[in-house]
């Protein structure tokens, strides 16, 4: 498999008033050609440093880095021609219309205008394309950034932070959107701490905390490193006449939601049948609590301490 991004020891410091500080710290990431590649960490992680240090933005301390098969810095003018990139906020002018800011940036690569309608349509603002941007939600400035990202038609497309202050309708847009770029080829390299966003958007993940990579996988592979919890999840038709048997039983159960979680291992969980059935509550499901991708996100990043604030007033 080809690797779209290669990363070895790569170290980012900024020097203060106070001394050095390390943004990122002896990073190695390898990330494969193909599908949606999730960049994770707590604010101030290095997740920003590391892809302005891909994109020729930042220039590493230390370390060796190739994008698209070029080393960087060197080869960088080759491979941002197949790279499209969003870092932080997308460079919008908000008294034009979207096609006309798409219309402006077409001209300085040279791009016809005929791509800016085929982006227009692949961002879904094909209907919208004529109103002024200062009109647009959000979640509509962040897919017309996205489509500005897709007008040189880039092998892979690098997104920071790209649901950050989007609200669930917004969320929902942007994480189809990176579905159907991945489904139509390309790799998506996307930087986020929205935990739920990745786990249903993303094929593959990486891990930061304080500039340092801590797991890395599917996600079905970085959630499996936590197993389960030494509990199960029940659900029955009334739940607090189950819950009520559980406890006379002196299982420890709560409730969460629509279900009862019972601390118990989950090869024991015949147990929890009988005692319900027994007063007369028939399970209808039954399965292991489950650790989630934010579970084991909080549990492997718990000791970053570097803020936003932080770095911003480093780069500053």
């Amino acid at each position: 498999m080809t690797n779209v991004i290669e990363i070895e020891g790569l170290r980012k410091s900024y020097r203060r008033r106070r001394g050095t500080t390390v943004a990122v710290d002896g990073l190695d990431l390898t990330v494969p050609e193909g599908g949606v590649y999730g960049f994770l960490g707590p604010n101030g992680s290095g997740k920003t440093t590391t892809i302005r240090c891909l994109l020729g933005l930042a220039r590493p301390t230390n370390g060796v880095i190739r994008l698209l098969g070029q080393p960087v810095p060197e080869g960088l003018r080759d491979a941002v021609r197949r790279t499209g990139a969003i870092v932080e906020t997308p460079a919008l002018l908000p008294t034009m219309t979207a096609r006309e800011n798409l219309r402006l940036l077409a001209s300085v690569d040279r791009i016809g205008l005929r791509r800016v309608d085929e982006v227009l349509a692949i961002a879904g603002l094909a209907n919208r394309a004529d109103e002024l941007v200062k009109r647009y939600s959000l979640g509509m400035k962040q897919r017309l950034g996205i489509a500005a990202a897709l007008l040189k038609d880039p092998d892979l497309l690098m997104l920071d932070e790209p649901a950050n202050g989007l609200d669930p309708a917004g969320m929902r847009e942007v994480r189809r959107l990176l579905r159907q770029l991945a489904d139509d080829g390309r790799t998506v390299f996307v930087s986020s701490h929205i935990l739920a966003e990745i786990e249903s958007t993303c094929d593959r993940v990486a891990i930061l905390a304080k500039g340092r990579l801590v797991t890395h996988g599917t996600v079905d592979e970085v959630i499996s490193t936590a197993g389960h919890r030494a509990s199960v999840l029940v659900k029955v038709d009334d739940l607090a006449l189950g819950m009520r048997a559980l406890c006379d039983a002196r299982f420890l159960t709560e409730r969460v939601n629509d279900e009862l979680r019972v601390d118990i291992p989950p090869e024991r969980a015949g147990d929890i049948t009988r005692v319900l059935a027994a007063a007369g509550q028939w399970v209808t499901e039954l399965r292991p609590d489950r650790f989630s991708l934010e579970d084991v996100f909080l549990e492997l990043t718990s000791t970053a301490d570097v803020s936003d604030a932080q770095l911003e007033e480093i780069v500053a």
